[in-house]
C-alpha cells in the first residue's frame, strides 16, 4: 500500500470512518469532507479496496423493524474437536441466518455466537434444529440481549 494510505494517516481514517457511517456516500461528497480532490479521494478508496483494507460493502439492517425483536449471545461447547465435526458446526454458523456472528474464542466456551430470531420460539427451533442437533455440540447456555450499546453493523 502506498505510504499516504498508512491506516495511522489521518486522511485515510477519515475516509475510513466516513465509508463505516454510510458505505454509499458519493465520492465528491466523501472528498469534500475528508478535504480532498475527488480524484484523489476516489484513488485512495480504490488502494484501500485493492489491498483488501476494504473487504467489501454492506447494509445494515435494523433487526427489531425486520421482526427479528429476539437476541442472544451464545456460547458453545463442543464434545470433540476433530475437524469433521468441526467443520459441520462452522458449516453451519455459516448457512444458517439467524446466526449473526460467530467466533472461536479462549477461555470457557469454544464459541460465541450472535444469533437474532423473532421470538422465543423461532429461537427454540433454532436450537432443536440446528445447534443441538449437531453431534459435536456438548451444549449452550443463552445470553439474552436486553439492550444493544453499541453495534459497528447496525442502525444509527
Amino acid at each position: 500500500m502506498p505510504d499516504e494510505l498508512l491506516l495511522d494517516d489521518p486522511v485515510t481514517m477519515r475516509i475510513l470512518t466516513e465509508l463505516r457511517r454510510d458505505s454509499r456516500i458519493p465520492n465528491a461528497t466523501l472528498a469534500e469532507r475528508v478535504g480532498l480532490s475527488a480524484s484523489s479521494c476516489w484513488r485512495r478508496v480504490r488502494a484501500l479496496e485493492e489491498s483488501g483494507a476494504i473487504r467489501r460493502y454492506t447494509v445494515a439492517l435494523d433487526d427489531a423493524v425486520l421482526g427479528d425483536g429476539f437476541k442472544a449471545i451464545v456460547h458453545v461447547n463442543l464434545v470433540r474437536h476433530d475437524a469433521a465435526m468441526v467443520q459441520d458446526f462452522i458449516r453451519m454458523t455459516r448457512i444458517t441466518p439467524a446466526v449473526r456472528a460467530a467466533y472461536a474464542t479462549t477461555g470457557a466456551a469454544d464459541y460465541h455466537l450472535h444469533v437474532t430470531c423473532r421470538d422465543l420460539a423461532a429461537y427454540n427451533r433454532f436450537l432443536d434444529d440446528h445447534l443441538l442437533s449437531l453431534p459435536a455440540v456438548k451444549g449452550a447456555q443463552t445470553f439474552l440481549v436486553l439492550k444493544t450499546i453499541k453495534e459497528e453493523d447496525g442502525p444509527g
